[in-house]
């Protein structure tokens, strides 16, 4: 009788221990103070050996988010950056994970600089990596920004008007992070550099 009367009493604590594990679990995912996020960004653990520098310049919330809410995806963008000899792959698009994670390689010259090319996704963040050249890309919160050409379900891109935006450069040994809170401008000219070789990773928003 002892023995089944413990056994009785085992079985709804364990069932309790797995609730509050399990609930622990889910608010450790979704609660990201900035402070939380950015000591998490700037520790690089996230960045699976790539040897590059992420630019500051990013919504470390939503980035830190995305990235435990679908690492496998995040883990294999970074290891294909890591790993691939991007001088000798041609341009076009690239598969990583189905349509979960892929690349896209670039190669031409940079454009003037237009206030109304700021672009934003619903679908896909993006990592841009720039291989040969330099570019300036500009990065800016979405939220209020004046949409300058409707969404586009099927390209997954609309564009948007930003006066007072920021530009960064973009140049081999670092990368730009792009949520889709993130309005950007990529692909624009840097004085002395004609030709830009660039590899954007597609990863897919964790909704």
């Amino acid at each position: 009788m002892r023995k089944l009367h413990t056994k009785g009493l085992l079985m709804p604590l364990l069932a309790a221990f797995f609730f509050i594990q399990s609930s622990g679990h889910a608010q450790s995912a979704n609660d990201w103070s900035k402070e939380k996020a950015t000591a998490w960004y700037t520790s690089k653990v996230w960045l699976n050996g790539l040897q590059a520098t992420p630019a500051d310049v990013v919504n470390y919330q939503e980035f830190a988010k995305q990235y435990q809410a679908n690492k496998p995806a995040w883990d294999k963008a970074f290891a294909f950056l890591r790993d691939t000899d991007f001088t000798r792959l041609k341009i076009g698009r690239y598969p990583i994970d189905d349509e979960n994670v892929y690349a896209i390689i670039s190669e031409g010259p940079p454009r003037e600089i237009s206030r109304s090319k700021w672009e934003a996704h619903h679908t896909y963040n993006d990592i841009h990596f720039v291989v040969k050249g330099k570019e300036q890309i500009g990065i800016m919160p979405l939220a209020n920004a004046p949409v300058a050409e409707e969404f586009s379900d099927a390209k997954d891109i609309g564009f948007y008007t930003i006066d007072n935006g920021n530009f960064y450069i973009a140049e081999p040994g670092n990368f730009y992070i792009m949520t889709t809170k993130d309005a950007h401008n990529p692909s624009n000219k840097v004085a002395g550099y004609d030709g830009v070789k660039k590899v954007v990773v597609k990863v897919k928003n964790a909704q």
